[in-house]
This record gives structure tokens, sequence and C-alpha cells, in this order.
């Protein structure tokens, strides 16, 4: 890798010669970990035109960099920094990075990092027993396709997709195979103009908050819940009030007055209860009655192995009161970040309006790929591959749960990924992880699902997702093992 001259700069309150304001800029670089072994200085008379000096004082620089083993000279090939130049010390920072004097708790007017997100362990592919949520498997996945997909959105016949600007709107085959495919298999029926694509489903409930709460006003929400969700509340200013699930999701009993809902129903995050049609029907009157607004968001309902998922709420709404977000990161992989939303068109524009003043748009090449991968016919025999890797996993994960003990708190009726667990009382999840992280075993303790100040400790989520079918049983046994020491 070449050094660009571009990342020269000399200081004319420099005391010293030029020559030696250049060895202390190189020198410093190195130390600072800026430039690494290997990589290609300018050639000397490049930087002796970039910084206005005489190439002599650039290439006496060099050669007493070299002489102190900061750069090596390769012949008739240039000067390239050494293998054997002093590394950066361990914990420093350069200056730049260090002397900051702003007084950023004053600063700052809102704060995001306050609320805590579920961690994921960026090596858990490299662990033997990695029960993490939401994280592709490779095994299932098929890459190929993908690529072919990808590549072909890049071609000629898709080049607007790759250099449009999709500000006002979004690309029209994604759009298509949501209205004729991906929607009705939920019951829902909408126009083009009532959808919106989303970087995520996070994303859409982002644009959601904010266009629909503020000081004043009043949200319901699940509790425990999806973290990502309060963290977009936290920001509106709204009242917030916690609702706690039960075996059945969001209870419409005593349901406290509120201007938006927000719900989980077929798949609750995290503890996977699935909200039966009676209790979605009553939700639904019960928004109709008072005036409120329902933000559903199903964001796993394509995992149904067990049995088909109940209808969705949006698919009972007759009013427009349901806002409806999914995503293709859980079914295809989270890098992807695309998601999508549908809801009257009215509530559509001002999303729209509000993505592009934030982010423009999702890429258009990402939104043509997907396009391509769904409409090919790959999402469907991902789904297929998926639900048969994953019922088999559940059944392995069933017994295993069953044999130790474990008390499963929660689990979708027609499927999912993922268990919500219960320890003994007095069980520190947190600790249990950090425990287990040295055998490999990973999961997601529960504590910042919850929105009390002082959650409950003893609950956590084991997907099954992530691994493979023959390492359940030895992983589930050294849990069970960590739990009772």
């Amino acid at each position: 890798m070449a050094i660009s001259e571009d990342t020269f700069f000399l200081d004319p309150a420099h005391e010293g010669t030029l020559q030696s304001q250049i060895q202390q800029i190189v020198a410093s670089a190195i130390l600072s970990g800026r430039f690494r072994p290997g990589e290609k200085m300018p050639s000397s008379r490049r930087l002796a035109r970039h910084l206005g000096v005489s190439r002599i004082t650039v290439t006496l620089a060099y050669n007493e960099l070299v002489a102190d083993d900061y750069l090596r000279a390769a012949d008739r090939s240039g000067y390239y920094i050494s293998e054997n130049a002093p590394t950066p010390p361990e914990g420093d920072l350069p200056p730049s990075a260090s002397d900051d004097r702003v007084d950023w708790d004053r600063t700052i007017v809102r704060r995001y990092a306050d609320i805590p997100l579920v961690p994921k362990p960026a090596d858990w592919r490299s662990a033997p027993y990695p029960f993490v949520y939401g994280q592709v498997d490779p095994a299932l996945f098929d890459q190929g396709t993908w690529r072919l997909c990808a590549h072909q959105a890049l071609g000629r016949k898709a080049f607007d997709s790759l250099t449009a600007d999709y500000a006002d709107r979004d690309d029209a085959e994604l759009v298509d195979f949501l209205l004729s495919h991906t929607l009705p298999r939920r019951g829902i029926l909408a126009r083009p103009g009532q959808v919106l694509i989303t970087v995520g489903a996070q994303n859409a409930l982002w644009l959601t908050a904010q266009l629909l709460l503020s000081p004043g006003r009043r949200a319901v929400i699940e509790d425990p819940c999806y973290p990502g969700l309060r963290a977009s509340l936290a920001h509106t200013g709204c009242k917030v009030q916690p609702v706690p699930v039960d075996a059945r999701g969001l209870p419409t009993d005593d349901l406290p007055a509120a201007d938006v809902i927000f719900t989980t129903p077929s798949h609750q995050s995290p503890t996977a209860a699935t909200m039966p049609l009676d209790r979605r029907r009553t939700l639904i009157r019960q928004a109709s009655a008072t005036g409120a607004l329902i933000v559903e968001d199903d964001y796993e309902f394509e995992m149904s192995f067990l049995g088909p998922p109940a209808p969705a709420l949006k698919s009972l709404d007759t009013e427009g009161r349901v806002i409806y977000i999914g995503s293709f990161s859980k079914s295809l992989f989270p890098g992807l970040r695309l998601g999508y939303m549908v809801a009257s068109e009215p509530f559509i524009a001002e999303a729209r309006a509000m993505r592009s003043a934030v982010l423009r748009h999702p890429p258009g090449h990402m939104q043509r790929t997907t396009a391509y991968f769904l409409a090919r016919g790959h999402y469907d025999a991902l789904i297929h591959r998926m639900r048969d890797a994953f019922h088999q996993r559940r059944r392995i994960m069933d017994r295993a749960l069953a044999q130790h003990g474990i008390l499963v708190a929660g689990k979708a009726a027609f499927g999912g990924t993922s268990y919500w667990i219960e320890g003994p009382a007095g069980l520190d999840a947190e600790d249990l992880a950090a425990r287990l992280a040295p055998q490999g075993v990973l999961f997601d303790p529960g504590r910042p699902f919850f929105a009390a100040s002082a959650p409950p400790r003893n609950f956590f989520r084991l997907a099954y997702s992530s691994i493979a079918a023959d390492r359940i049983p030895e992983g589930i046994a050294r849990l069970a093992q960590a739990m009772k020491d």
C-alpha cells in the first residue's frame, strides 16, 4: 500500500531544519501506528513538489530514516516503512487523539450511549458453542447466488439502480416483490406509495418515533423489549410506559392510555412469546377506541416451521392505525441493513422526507441485488433450508434443555430461532456469560432488554440460528454445569 504525499504537512512554527521536520513527521506517524511496516513512501520527487522544498532535502531526510531503521530503501523501487521500525507503545495515543480539552459532558445535549445494547462478540464464528442471536449461518447461506445477483446488479440493464438518486423513491423491483409476494403472505395488501425501504428495522423504528412522538405524548412498549426501540424513544422526549409481557405477549387488559403502542406480536422480542389472534383483535379494537396508533415489528415471521404464524396486526387493520415494519436483515444477513415499513400514504410521505434528510436513501445497488435474490427464487430456497435446519436444531435444543432442567420462559409457538431462559433466583446471567466465554459458550444476557433501573439479572436468550446441530448438546451441558456451579 502506498502512502499519499497529501498526508504530509509542514508546520511553519517548527523549530529546526526542513529535513529534521520531515524526519519527525515520518517517525511520529510510525510511532502512532498511522504508517505501518511494508507501506511505500511517496517518491522524493513527489513529496518535494507537494511540500515545496528541494528534492535533496527529502532525500537526505529519507536517508537519515533509513540509517535509524525507520525506512528501508529498495533498489529502483523507492522507500518503504521498515519491518524493524519501532512499534507503537502499548495503549499510547498520538497527541491529536489524546489531547482533548472539550467538556463533552456539558457539550453533548442528547445522549445515545447511556442505553445498554446487546453486544455481539466480533469473533463469535470461532467459538464452538455460539448461541448468539441474529447472525447468519454461512453453512446455510448461498454466497454464490448472492454474488451472482450482486454482479447482475452491476450490469448495464441495472445501471440505473447503481447511479440513480433514490431520495424520492425506492427500487421498483424490490417494492414490487414486497407488494406481490412478501406482504400478501402476511395478509397485507398495499400500494407502492404505502411502502418505504429503510436501513434495517432500527431505522424504521427511529423514523416512526421521530414522526409520531414528542414531549407530552405517550408510548407503550413491551417489557422486556428490543433495546434499540428504547434508544429511539429516549430522544423524542415522550413519556414511555413499559408493560410487562406474559406468556402470550403484550397484555391487552388495563393497557395504559397511549398515543403509540409498540409491539412484536408474532415473536415477542426477546421472550419469543406469540400473541394469539383474540388478543390481536382486542388490541386493534382498543386502539380504535382510544385513537392510538400501533407499530408492529414483524421481524421473524419467516421462521414458521412448526405452523403458520398468526395473521399480522396490519392485516386486521381497517382504519390505517397499524404501521408495519419488516426486515431482510434477520432472514438474509445483518450486514445487509435493509428493512421496510408499510403504512398510510401520508405517513410514508413524511417518513420518506425524513429519511432523505438524514441519510438520503439506502444504497440502490443493495436494493437491486436484494430484489434479484428475492425475485429469482433464491430467497425462498434459503428460507426453506433455514426452516429445515432450525427445526432440527430446535428438537435437539428441546431435549438438551429438558435433560438438564433448564427452565424455558418463552419460545415462539410457530418456530422462531431462540429461547428465553429464566435462570434460578440469584443467578447473574452476565457473570455466567463471562465465565462461559473462555469455553466458547456464547449467549445474550437479558439485562439490556428490561426497562427497569434494577432489572432482573437471571434471564438470558439462547439462539440456535448460528450453532451447528451436533454442537448443541455439549454446549447446553456446559451451560447447565456452569449454572449449577
